[in-house]
C-alpha cells in the first residue's frame, strides 16, 4: 500500500475517533419501542371500549328477550278474553232462563242450573272469577259500576242491589258488577 494511502487512512481513523458516536440508529430503536408501547396502549384501550360495548349490547339483548317473553306470556294469558266475554253472556242467559223456569218447571230449572254450574266451573279452571258483591257494603268503583242511585236508609255510596254479576279473568277486570247504590 502506498504511504499516501496509509496516511489518509490514519487521518480518517483519527477523524472518526474525535467525532461523537452516531447514536441515531439507537435513537431509532428507542423511538420504535416508544411507538410500539403507545400503539399497544391505544389498542388495549380500544379493545376495552369494544368489550364494554359488547357487554352493554349483550345485556340489552338479554333485557329485550326478557321483556318479549313477558309480553308473549301476557298475550297468551289473555288470548281468549273475547271468548270469555262471550261465555259470560251465556252464563247470564242461563241465569235468566233459570229465573223464568223456577216457577213453572223445577226439574228443567234444576237441569239448566247444573249445566250452568258445569260451565262456570270450567271457566273458573281457566282463571275466571266472579266478583262477590255484598249488599250493604261500600261501593268500589274499581269493581262496581253504578247503574242507578236511589234514596235509602243506608249511608250514601252503599250497594243496595246487584243487577248484573261482575267477573275478573286472571286478575284482570273483564266486566264490572252492575249495582244500585244509595244516595
Amino acid at each position: 500500500m502506498p504511504e499516501k494511502d496509509i496516511e489518509n487512512n490514519l487521518a480518517e481513523e483519527a477523524n472518526i475517533e474525535n467525532q461523537p458516536a452516531d447514536l441515531s440508529p439507537l435513537r431509532g430503536v428507542k423511538g420504535e419501542a416508544i411507538r410500539a408501547k403507545e400503539e399497544a396502549d391505544r389498542l388495549k384501550k380500544e379493545n376495552e371500549e369494544y368489550l364494554d360495548g359488547w357487554k352493554r349490547a349483550k345485556a340489552e339483548l338479554i333485557n329485550y328477550k326478557n321483556d318479549e317473553l313477558k309480553r308473549m306470556n301476557e298475550i297468551i294469558r289473555f288470548a281468549g278474553e273475547d271468548m270469555i266475554r262471550d261465555m259470560i253472556g251465556i252464563l247470564d242467559s242461563f241465569d235468566l232462563c233459570i229465573a223464568a223456569l223456577n216457577n213453572e218447571d223445577q226439574n228443567a230449572a234444576k237441569g239448566i242450573y247444573m249445566i250452568r254450574t258445569q260451565m262456570e266451573d270450567a271457566l273458573k279452571r281457566k282463571g275466571l272469577e266472579r266478583i262477590m258483591v255484598s249488599v250493604g257494603r261500600e261501593f268500589d268503583p274499581a269493581l262496581h259500576e253504578a247503574i242507578s242511585a236511589v234514596e235509602s236508609e243506608s249511608p250514601p255510596g252503599t250497594v243496595i242491589e246487584e243487577i248484573e254479576k261482575g267477573y275478573t279473568w286472571n286478575g284482570k277486570l273483564i266486566r264490572a258488577a252492575r249495582v244500585v247504590v244509595s244516595k
